[in-house]
């Protein structure tokens, strides 16, 4: 059982390809920018119809996709795998990859390992890890084996367990500080753009001056250059608890589930497939088609069940 690929319209205008150079750019002019995740050829492809400068694909696939109960469990070969899928639904739409927990902590060398698996074998244009600290180090290595890499501050799904859980980060002053620091230290460490996840938004408006490269917010407030939800939260995919700076555009679960229960009903009711979904075959044939098969049962005209009539 199988569905034919289809071919998608492009978007109404042809874009030039989005790269960390027009990102900076894009800072620099003060026009905002979006970024959205994708785990697969159809995400992509809608987010790059909708026009827009990145795409995610974010090991929150960990919980939207795979089912499990947080990032930790995603493996290397489970985001490429979504990466190469991603990547063919993309022209235009700068794609960026995370890096699971566990590839790249350890040191230098399985940071740069890592990345590069991600820019070689799934086309990933930058990688993203999490953390300051040590993490600025891994960043730095990377970012000199001529990858680009998005730095990740705030709230860090990896290391949750840390933080004291899925709660936002710099409430408190000294915390605000280092986050600043850490901050600081990655566009040195040369990052391309930083994600700022789950600050107050005061913490980001005091940062913001302080850097240079762009920064996405998720949770940060409106005075960073962009901003990234998750698609199936943006999209309502999924039903459940939803953190405070979720927006949901749409509420596509409800309808897939209203969708799919009209096709059991109707199926289980005999009205579908109906006459224009299936397919004809000529008169002359299935008269052929039906000797072929009274020959095949060894039936003879004028016989029923192989007895003289």
């Amino acid at each position: 059982m199988s569905a034919s690929p289809r071919t998608v319209a492009s978007p109404g205008i042809d874009r030039a390809p989005v790269t960390v150079t027009s990102l900076l750019e894009l800072k620099q002019l003060g026009r905002k920018m979006v970024m959205v995740t994708a785990y697969d050829y159809p995400s992509a492809v809608v987010a790059e119809q909708a026009g827009v400068e990145m795409v995610l694909v974010g090991d929150s696939a960990a919980t939207t996709v795979l089912g499990l109960d947080s990032t930790v469990p995603a493996t290397m070969e489970e985001l490429l795998m979504l990466s190469k899928a991603v990547r063919r639904g993309l022209k235009a739409t700068f794609m960026v990859s995370d890096l699971p927990f566990g590839s790249y902590e350890a040191s230098d060398y399985d940071a740069v390992k890592s990345a590069q698996r991600f820019v070689k074998d799934a086309g990933a244009q930058a990688v993203k890890l999490e953390g300051g600290g040590v993490m600025v180090d891994r960043a730095r290595a990377i970012v000199n084996a001529g990858i680009p890499v998005v730095g990740h501050l705030g709230l860090t799904p990896q290391t949750a367990n840390a933080l004291g859980g899925l709660r936002a980060q710099g409430k408190k002053a000294e915390q605000a500080a280092q986050m600043v620091l850490d901050a600081l230290a990655l566009q040195d460490a040369g990052c391309c753009a930083i994600v700022l996840e789950a600050i107050p938004a005061a913490v980001a408006e005091e940062l913001m001056p302080l850097l240079e490269i762009p920064v996405i917010g998720i949770g940060a407030g409106a005075s960073t250059d962009g901003q990234v939800l998750v698609w199936h939260d943006l999209l309502g995919l999924l039903q459940g608890h939803t953190a405070k700076f979720v927006k949901q555009y749409a509420h596509l679960q409800n309808d897939m589930v209203a969708a799919v229960r009209t096709y059991a009903d109707e199926v289980r009711g005999g009205v579908f497939p109906a006459r224009e979904h299936t397919y004809a075959i000529p008169p002359e044939e299935l008269q052929r088609f039906q000797g072929s098969l009274a020959q095949i049962h060894g039936d003879e005209p004028g016989e029923v069940e192989g007895h003289p009539a």
